[in-house]
């Protein structure tokens, strides 16, 4: 996933003070044709992401873990007077753009988009206490330890920059909101934002709640669309769905921070779909399975009278309550009806092949293909594949005729084969009225 330019000199320590510019994939080039000249003519070594679809690979902070985010270009200045030289240079050639934060890393200013840490140069690997292998340097007493990404600055070491920082004329705020928050844990974790489960110390008695934060320039998109906008999408999305009288988390308050949108939302209590499945060591009963999937109908139905388009319909967005109840969650890629959202959103095996290739997507129809990749996941225990499609048939033999169809449809090619949301439930519950006196009702939950 790199691009190395070697230094011109073999005095490259084991390990020193590296380095990190960040960008976005909307600015990598400019910044790179900025500073590759001063790297270049300065002959020290740096590498740098191999193309844009990396660097927003790195940015996302999920394939190349959380760390990773924003070292979109690493320098590895040959001594402490050359990185600090380095350092001084860079932000100016870069203070003007912007640029997710690198998590973990000391930042040259409060606004730089450089960022410094000490580590290994070469590459010396060490075996850790669990076997896993990782990355080592050796400290001054000749001893080999880890070089943990997560600590920017050995006890060892001073931090040479300290000394030579422009001063920030950033104004800090008056108070800070998160001081009402007790985090308990981070549930997600990634270039976009974080997703906590917090006590919110402001409400009269406290309460559980779900904090969702949106970071400024994180994965930003290629319309220009950061998680902060995402969040703020989000907040929009619920507001309006709740009006309407929807079963989704409650909005208790927002706030922002350095830029950073923050919402404060409340806690399902649950687990998702998509861990239920994963604790199952047998197919969920018929009837189970029509109960999942006419609540979710019933949610895509609402969704979409209220003008919405969910575009990530999936089982891990899908809370199951204790009570069997189904509530929706994470809503930042939902865009009207009205006014579709051109760029992808969704996750792949809940959005039909085609919507990658179209310029527009026809989003209710593929909100419609997610409800059949889940139902079809649900009464089979696999995933559907669209280049190898198996039959429902031959995977379980007892699902109704009636039911296969409704599957089938709701899978088809073409879009305008697939039946209503509204359809599909009206379609489910008339399954089971032929097996039983009582339809099921959407939010109660069903015997398994």
């Amino acid at each position: 996933m790199w691009t190395y330019r070697h230094a011109t000199s073999r005095d490259l320590p084991e390990s020193g003070w590296k380095l990190h510019v960040s960008a976005t994939i909307l600015n990598a080039s400019q910044i790179l044709k900025r500073i590759a000249p001063v790297l270049v003519a300065s002959g020290v070594q740096f590498k740098v992401a191999r193309s844009l679809a990396e660097v927003l690979r790195l940015n996302s902070g999920l394939l190349h873990t959380y760390s990773q985010i924003g070292k979109v270009i690493t320098v590895y200045p040959r001594n402490e007077s050359e990185a600090i030289n380095l350092a001084q240079c860079l932000h100016k050639l870069t203070c003007r753009f912007q640029a997710p934060s690198v998590p973990f890393d000391l930042r040259f200013t409060e606004t730089s988009n450089i960022y410094y840490r000490y580590g290994a140069f070469r590459r010396i690997e060490i075996e850790q206490a669990d076997g896993q292998r990782g990355l080592g340097m050796h400290s001054p007493s000749g001893e080999l330890v880890l070089d943990v990404r997560e600590r920017p600055k050995p006890d060892w070491v001073r931090d040479p920059f300290e000394n030579v920082k422009p001063v920030s004329k950033r104004r800090k705020p008056q108070s800070d909101p998160t001081r009402s928050f007790h985090v308990l844990r981070a549930l997600v974790q990634r270039g976009k934002g974080g997703v906590y489960q917090a006590i919110d110390l402001g409400a009269n008695p406290p309460r559980l709640c779900l904090l969702k934060e949106g970071r400024r320039h994180g994965e930003m998109a290629w319309d220009g669309r950061d998680g902060a906008w995402r969040v703020r999408n989000e907040e929009r999305v619920l507001s309006s769905l709740s009006a309407r009288g929807m079963m989704v988390p409650k909005v208790y308050s927002r706030f922002e921070l350095d830029g950073n949108f923050y919402l404060v939302m409340e806690f399902i209590d649950g687990e998702s779909l998509h861990n239920l499945l994963l604790r199952q060591t047998r197919l969920l009963s018929l009837r189970r399975v029509s109960s999942y999937g006419i609540q979710i109908a019933t949610l895509l139905s609402q969704m979409h009278r209220a003008g919405w388009a969910w575009r990530d319909c999936k089982p891990k967005n899908l809370i199951v309550t204790g009570q069997g109840t189904v509530v929706p969650i994470d809503f930042e890629g939902a865009a009207p009806i009205k006014r579709p959202d051109p760029l992808i959103w969704g996750t792949p095996g809940f959005i039909p092949p085609q919507s990658i290739d179209r310029a527009t997507q026809t989003a209710v129809a593929d909100d419609l293909y997610a409800l059949g990749s889940i139902m079809y996941l649900l009464f089979t225990g696999r995933y559907f594949d669209h280049a190898k499609p198996g039959t429902i048939k031959k995977l379980r033999r007892n699902v109704p005729l009636e039911l296969r169809r409704l599957v089938e449809s709701l899978l088809a090619d073409e879009p305008k084969r697939r039946p209503t949301a509204q359809a599909a439930c009206a379609r489910l519950n008339s399954v089971l009225l032929s097996g039983s006196n009582q339809p099921i009702r959407p939010g109660v939950a069903q015997a398994a």
